[in-house]
């Protein structure tokens, strides 16, 4: 493994470890009160939740059926809180890439050392993702155990491919959040962007479904590679996941241009 990339991992290890009890303290929470949900039919079934305001059900995917495995898991799990804690995370460990070495000032000494400063970026990248990977993998693991054991009948490779889609998703945050430090140097610009992209990609992709003059916009959210394909209801959407897998490149190619072309100040 590259030095910098190994360097980098032991400096997220603690962090990595904090976000994925958390991240895991969240999935058991949540998934521990389905069995109640469950059985309580004329409470949480789609009759109603159909009485809820449309726009509250457009936010939080649709509330289609809370007393369904698949359905719990989609609305309460996978709809919003939990991507949006990864995002946070990667978020996070974007900032940590460049953009957080150079405020406290550590970055001008890495750059006066034989590094090239478009490997220096790439291989940042390449810890940012293995870390999130490492998040990712033991997130799903514990969600598809407790939904084993709180018998929610959701076939694992439902779970795998939105737990995919959630990786990816974080992934391009996490990248944007590194872009947006690679050329400006500044944590705060950084976390301004990463908020916005992702609040606004989310209102757009789900309000956009019922409101016509956002509509169009959904093809620019994130969120929508993410949420339209419906993971959980039919499997990996190949097509949707190349997109985002494709706009993480675009912004890592333009993180380390713009990195390479800047003054750090040496």
């Amino acid at each position: 493994m590259p030095v910098l990339v190994s360097k980098s991992l032991r400096d997220y290890r603690s962090s990595l470890v904090r976000w994925t009890v958390g991240i895991g303290a969240f999935f058991a929470l949540y998934l521990s009160f389905y069995p109640n949900i469950s059985e309580n039919k004329e409470i949480y079934g789609p009759q109603a939740l159909a009485k809820f305001p449309g726009a509250m059900r457009d936010l939080m995917g649709g509330m289609e059926d809370f007393t369904s495995g698949i359905g719990y898991l989609s609305s309460v799990v996978y709809q919003l809180f939990g991507p949006m804690l990864f995002i946070v995370c990667a978020m996070i460990l974007g900032n940590r890439a460049i953009a957080q070495p150079e405020e406290s000032g550590t970055l001008e000494l890495t750059v006066t050392l034989p590094i090239d400063r478009r490997r220096l970026v790439f291989e940042r990248f390449v810890a940012l993702a293995l870390g999130l990977l490492a998040v990712a993998t033991a997130t799903f693991l514990l969600a598809w155990g407790l939904s084993v054991v709180s018998d929610m009948e959701v076939p694992v490779g439902r779970i795998l491919a939105v737990h995919t889609g959630v990786f990816l998703l974080a992934l391009f945050f996490g990248a944007l959040s590194l872009t947006v430090g690679a050329a400006t140097g500044r944590k705060g610009p950084a976390m301004a962007v990463v908020g916005v992209v992702a609040v606004g990609g989310y209102v757009v992709e789900t309000l956009g479904k019922s409101v016509d003059a956002i509509s169009w916009l959904r093809w620019v959210s994130p969120f929508h590679y993410y949420l339209d394909g419906r993971p959980l209801y039919q499997g990996f959407p190949v097509a949707d996941y190349l997109v985002l897998a494709g706009a993480t490149v675009v912004l890592l190619v333009t993180a380390v241009l713009a990195f390479d072309r800047r003054d750090v100040g040496v």
